[in-house]
């Protein structure tokens, strides 16, 4: 038998839909009272099917039957607890949502649609039936991720300390060729400081570091234009390597302070670092907005008629976007949108901003916000390999945290609700409230 259950989904929740297709049952009946829920028995025997014919397949041992009865019978009265919280939240799965889902499920384990419902037909399960459980188990974690998500509390300094500790396992065996700028303290430290800043100005600008080492580094190697050479972190001084984090070839790094004066590095090149790097694009845009007063012929006709007038030079593309753009957040700005990564737009305006050269402009073209002319004005490549560190020491610590907070949430609900087991294994009743 093919295990096909997707991870996405507890085993043990997957398949505890009563089988409301089947006919009734001399047990089918009222194992748990759960609030104003219950727990069925054909619950808790699909449950058990389904968990069996697994662990079969893969070779799992299994507790006794008994004490596998009351692990399924605590996780249905679970969920059933966290169904309920969905509800009262308001959480809905349309149906396009959930043959999303459906239809993920299919595609993770290699097959068609028709292939899942054979699959759970074999297993003895019924497509509706599945179908209304993994709705259910949707609802149930869109409730969980809401409540559980507001008791994560992560601080900027975790972040820094964790991506710290990443960027150092990342850069361990790492090799740099640095160069170093000294200045030394004078009567005025303040001038110092301010010559450091004013150094590393004219670096950005793009004077060359070695002419500038030579003119004015009071360090140890100012006569080689302050090459250090290639060394790996552990091979620097104490100064250096603190400074290094994931900055990649090219970087500047100060004015950084010390006991004797100020210091400016220059990362020369790099190997065995893996960087990050994207493409930025800074684009200007005008922005009409079809109306029941303006067509959305007669509002593409406005745009063409400013792309004429920009190319015959009576009004730029700035004056046009303050005065036309109904994009106030930049037609203050002549239309100008800054330097952006291209997933940050629109699929449409992103396709124009990707594929336009420098200084042309694009014919209009329509989005969900209105109809475009956009005109590309720079591309350069950053480097955001720190701040991609930054963003994975976030998220292990945000499931670390969050583990643990769903954890806390699920005891809390469960102490809160009333649960009676309406006939446990000495056919007893029995019920408790948080």
């Amino acid at each position: 038998m093919k295990t096909w259950i997707p991870a996405l989904f507890s085993i043990l929740t997957l398949f505890g839909a009563s089988t409301a297709s089947a006919a009734p049952q001399e047990l089918d009946h009222v194992v748990a009272i759960v609030n104003n829920g219950v727990v069925l028995q054909t619950d808790i025997d699909t449950a058990m099917k389904t968990v069996q014919a697994n662990a079969g397949d893969k070779g799992q041992p299994l507790p006794t039957a008994d004490v596998l009865k009351e692990q399924v019978l605590e996780k249905l009265i679970l969920d059933e607890i966290q169904l309920q919280e969905a509800k009262r939240m308001g959480i809905q799965i349309d149906d396009q949502r959930l043959d999303q889902a459906i239809q993920g499920i299919a595609k993770e384990h290699d097959q068609s649609l028709d292939q899942l419902i054979v699959s759970l037909k074999n297993e003895g399960l019924t497509y509706p039936v599945f179908r209304e459980q993994i709705r259910k188990e949707m609802a149930i974690s869109e409730a969980r991720n809401a409540q559980v998500r507001r008791r994560v509390n992560i601080s900027p300094s975790e972040v820094e300390t964790l991506s710290t500790l990443l960027a150092e396992k990342t850069t361990a065996t790492v090799e740099y060729k640095v160069a170093q700028i000294q200045l030394r303290f004078g009567d005025d430290k303040d001038a110092t400081e301010k010559q450091a800043q004013e150094l590393v100005s004219r670096l950005k600008q793009g004077e060359d570091f070695s002419t500038l080492a030579y003119t004015y580094s009071k360090g140890p190697k100012a006569l080689q234009g302050g090459d250090w050479g290639w060394m790996r972190k552990e091979e620097m001084p104490t100064i250096f390597a603190d400074q290094i984090t994931t900055q990649g070839k090219g970087a500047i790094i100060g004015p950084f302070r010390s006991g004797v004066g100020f210091h400016i590095m220059m990362i020369e090149d790099v190997k065995g670092l893996e960087t990050v790097a994207v493409t930025e694009v800074n684009a200007q845009h005008i922005l009409i907005k079809p109306s029941i007063i303006l067509s959305d012929e007669g509002a593409k006709e406005e745009l063409n008629g400013f792309i004429d007038e920009i190319k015959s030079g009576k009004r730029t593309f700035g004056q046009l976007a303050q005065q036309y753009s109904q994009d106030a957040g930049s037609a203050v700005a002549n239309g100008v949108l800054g330097f952006q990564t291209a997933d940050t737009f629109v699929p449409e305006f992103k396709h124009q901003v990707e594929t336009l050269p420098v200084g042309q402009i694009s014919q209009p073209f329509k989005t969900v916000h209105g109809w475009h002319i956009v005109k590309v004005l720079d591309r350069r490549t950053v480097d955001r390999t720190e701040s991609a560190m930054k963003n994975r020491a976030y998220q292990i610590l945000f499931k670390r945290k969050f583990n643990e907070e769903a954890g806390a949430w699920l005891q809390e609900i469960r102490a809160s609700a009333y649960v009676e087991i309406v006939e446990d294994q000495n056919g007893q009743s029995n019920n408790d409230k948080g």
